[in-house]
């Protein structure tokens, strides 16, 4: 319980009747939780059930990048709706009223696995994002409908990149570019064609520690593979996760990897077989050429915005490989490369 109390009230709600009733736990606190990931909004801790011995996590919300009131609701609601997926974990006790700490909480099943390696899971990572997007619903069912979601990610962007040029911390030089960037991806919505297409339930936050690969999927014990941490979650064109998986302000955010084309090639080959008919693609490749380049500066403008945040220590929760990431996707040399893929 030690790590509970780092967060005030956590160790009362875990003792509470409400929550051990919910969760089939004996009266007296007799499990252990440690602290398995702590990301920008959210601290994650593992441990196992005492009756059941089923591995499970206790997620604790620290706030929402989707500005909501009732952020953990809004992501176990999403969960329940992808559950025929087969690809996300299970929920089992969700609890938004704040009524012993300050944080929303959820305690799903733990799922084992590794992070996605880019090199190799490439194929398999687009079987699950096929699986994930061709959940049947008839509509946005309780999630967030953006009307235009190119447009909408821009405007978020906007957002973003306004506490960096409105901050007296960055250089001038910095913000010009950035600025420029932006208003480069501006000229490419206005030319992109953005009607057609299926809509989906998309995560739109594809990192890949965020994918749980089994480790011997072909072996005699089977294996799943799993896209876990559902904190954006919106009903939306399936080309926004495809261009935010495949980006590299995505795929060098935990590791060094930018995807080459042929890569890419392959991975969209592999969705579309993947998906099989059961949503419609028609366009998707054409919307696709817009989604990328605003990607990019979605993921830009959140580092812009998390610079000035970490400067000032404004942050709740701060991780110090964030903190370097920042440094590099605002360099002169990553800039560019945006650049390359704005002007392509």
């Amino acid at each position: 319980m030690d790590e509970l109390k780092q967060i005030p009230g956590l160790s009362e709600l875990v003792g509470s009747p409400e929550y051990r009733s919910a969760l089939g736990l004996p009266a007296a606190v007799t499990e252990e939780y440690r602290l398995l990931a702590q990301g920008e909004y959210n601290r994650n801790f593992r441990f196992r059930h005492p009756v059941t011995g089923k591995e499970l996590l206790l997620r604790v919300n620290c706030g929402s990048q989707m500005h909501l009131e009732h952020q953990i609701e809004y992501e176990s609601h999403a969960l329940e709706l992808l559950a025929p997926s087969g690809r996300t974990p299970r929920v089992l006790y969700t609890d938004g009223s704040k009524r012993y700490t300050d944080h929303g909480v959820s305690v799903m099943e733990y799922l084992p696995g590794r992070p996605l390696d880019y090199h190799r899971d490439l194929e398999r990572a687009a079987g699950i994002l096929a699986d994930v997007h061709s959940v049947p619903l008839p509509g946005p069912s309780g999630l967030i409908e953006p009307e235009d979601p190119l447009r909408a990610v821009l405007e978020e962007c906007e957002e973003m990149l306004r506490v960096y040029l409105n901050s007296d911390l960055p250089p001038l030089s910095g913000k010009r570019k950035i600025r420029e960037l932006l208003d480069l991806a501006w000229e490419r919505y206005h030319r992109t064609n953005r009607t057609g297409g299926a809509r989906c339930i998309v995560n739109t936050e594809l990192n890949n520690t965020n994918f749980l690969m089994a480790e011997a999927p072909d072996g005699p014990a089977g294996g799943r593979d799993w896209l876990i941490d559902w904190e954006k979650p919106l009903w939306s064109d399936p080309a926004q996760d495809i261009a935010h998986f495949l980006v590299p302000t995505t795929t060098f955010w935990k590791t060094d990897v930018i995807l080459s084309p042929g890569e890419t090639a392959d991975f969209l080959t592999a969705y579309e077989a993947s998906v099989s008919g059961r949503i419609d693609l028609t366009g998707l490749r054409e919307r696709l050429g817009g989604f990328m380049p605003v990607t990019c500066m979605r993921g830009v403008t959140w580092c812009a915005m998390a610079w000035v945040q970490y400067q000032k220590e404004e942050k709740e929760l701060s991780n110090d490989s964030t903190r370097r990431k920042l440094e590099a996707y605002l360099s002169d040399s990553f800039l560019e490369e945006i650049r390359r893929i704005e002007e392509a």
